[in-house]
């Protein structure tokens, strides 16, 4: 793989441990859709996900 190419984790994320183990796992990011638009409270939902950074 090219060592330029990003790496991102687009499935499956929707707590903050989601993305910490994303991140630990050698993604340089998360792309997130279904779990903050599904949420009930996006900001919520938003709020947590950035506890995982």
């Amino acid at each position: 793989m090219d060592e330029n190419c990003v790496v991102l984790c687009g499935a499956g994320v929707t707590n903050g441990a989601d993305v910490k183990a994303a991140i630990e796992l050698g993604a340089d990011g998360v792309l997130l859709a279904s779990g903050v638009v599904k949420a009930k409270d996006p900001k919520r939902a938003l709020l947590d996900l950035v506890t995982g950074l």
